[in-house]
């Protein structure tokens, strides 16, 4: 299918200790032999080897040249990788000789698309590598390395082989209707067998909510009337003085965002103004962007001012809150005595680990699970739209359609689901995909 040979810069170009120009296609050792001072020609595959890279007869650099043969490499072709000392110079230097000598440059993911085009992976493998690149968090980082794995397909494909076993009983009773040993099938057994199959479904789609917060972070918003605490307890967090704090209401008159790890998980904190009613225009855009963010928000952090009793405002925040994900915080615990239930922090202090503790409980236990958890946005799409064939395939079974007019809804669904993994793929979609990978994945 690739008939040329690619070359890249696989590490960053910048100084450091060292970089790898990757080398993969049938010319590869070729290509490098003719400008390494060793013999590799024959090298057994998976072996490392000591030599100068030469420009016209004049060493270049001192490297270590890996050598890994077909079909037990990262593409399924032959490759080698060229490690030389980490200077942008020098890098740039080796990538132009191998260049020089027959390579072409690489597209960025040209090298992981080239493993999905010979079978290595599935297309869902292939974007668990980007996410391991790209992983800003340890959850993100073992839910890319459980999609290497082929998590997704061990949790995708018992709900193809259901869909298979359907369209098979369907086909059986549309070309063998003669045969009295074949079973029939009416729509008071396929209906069972559908809803069997959209339980299933609406459970993995439930869960996908959990996999893209683990992956990207949990949206949590700070929210509360003014001079609670807020911009304090958003400093406390962060351990920096990244908001403003002082004794007048309506300080903060624009959202303030920060990053903080709690155990595995990643809170993405967004600081914001105090909800009230101001005349003051500035303010007010304040206000309509924390109402804004308050609908997108996935945590919601409500601060109330524990030394003083609740206010109407207050009373406002927690009906306004009350189907959301929420922690109720009561700040000042310094300037009153604290109960013993409930979150009381002192922010001012840093005296927080109520907080933290809430917190860690609350998505410890809820992301970091076992089972395999969807956080791709063009796989849980696909699962939708298989979820919505078969929907429509249970409507017009429940309107009395027969079995073999709703077929063509159920393999809709089984191609949207086959599509997850490339298996049913446009061409479009897959070189916008690899695209967006690194230069030298």
């Amino acid at each position: 299918m690739f008939e040329t040979t690619i070359a890249a810069i696989s590490t960053p170009l910048e100084e450091g200790a060292i970089s790898i120009v990757r080398v993969s296609g049938d010319d590869a050792v070729a290509i490098v032999q003719s400008i390494f001072d060793r013999d590799i020609t024959h090298v057994k595959s998976h072996t490392v080897h000591y030599g100068f890279i030469v420009d016209g007869g004049e060493p270049v650099d001192e490297v270590l040249v890996s050598v890994f043969r077909a079909p037990k490499t990262y593409t399924r072709e032959d490759i080698v990788e060229i490690s030389c000392h980490g200077g942008v110079f020098i890098t740039r230097k080796i990538l132009t000789l191998v260049l020089g000598h027959g390579a072409q440059m690489a597209r960025p993911g040209e090298f992981t698309e080239r493993a999905f085009y010979h079978g290595r992976i599935d297309l869902t493998q292939a974007e668990a590598i980007k996410d391991m690149i790209e992983a800003t968090n340890e959850t993100a980082g073992q839910m890319a390395v459980k999609g290497i794995r082929g998590s997704i397909r061990a949790l995708i494909q018992p709900l193809i082989d259901q869909i298979m076993d359907i369209i098979a009983q369907i086909e059986v009773n549309i070309d063998y209707p003669e045969y009295e040993d074949i079973e029939q099938l009416t729509n008071e057994k396929l209906l069972p067998m559908i809803n069997e199959w959209l339980t299933d479904i609406s459970a993995i789609l439930r869960r996908a909510q959990t996999g893209q917060m683990a992956k990207n972070g949990i949206d949590t918003v700070i929210i509360g009337r003014p001079n609670v605490g807020k911009s304090s307890l958003l400093n406390a967090l962060l351990e920096e003085d990244k908001a403003i704090v002082t004794d007048i209401a309506g300080t903060t008159r624009d959202l303030v965002e920060g990053q903080i790890r709690i155990g595995p998980a990643q809170l993405n904190l967004i600081d914001t103004a105090g909800l009230r009613h101001s005349d003051d225009k500035i303010e007010q855009i304040g206000i309509e962007k924390t109402v804004e963010k308050l609908k997108q928000a996935q945590l919601v952090l409500l601060v109330l001012d524990g030394s003083e009793p609740l206010t109407d405002e207050d009373q406002e925040l927690l009906d306004l809150t009350k189907t959301k994900t929420r922690l109720i915080v009561h700040n000042k615990s310094d300037l009153t005595e604290a109960p013993t239930e409930g979150i009381w922090i002192s922010a001012q202090n840093h005296d927080i680990q109520a907080l933290l503790d809430a917190l860690t409980d609350l998505y410890q236990k809820d992301i970091i699970k076992k089972d395999p958890l969807l956080s791709n946005e063009r796989q849980i799409g696909l699962i939708m739209q298989a979820q919505s064939d078969m929907l429509h395939a249970k409507e017009a079974l429940e309107a009395g359609m027969e079995p073999d007019l709703v077929e063509i809804d159920i393999q809709s669904a089984h191609n949207h689901l086959k599509e997850i993994f490339g298996e049913v793929s446009r061409e479009d979609l897959l070189d916008t995909l690899f695209s967006n990978f690194c230069l030298g994945k």
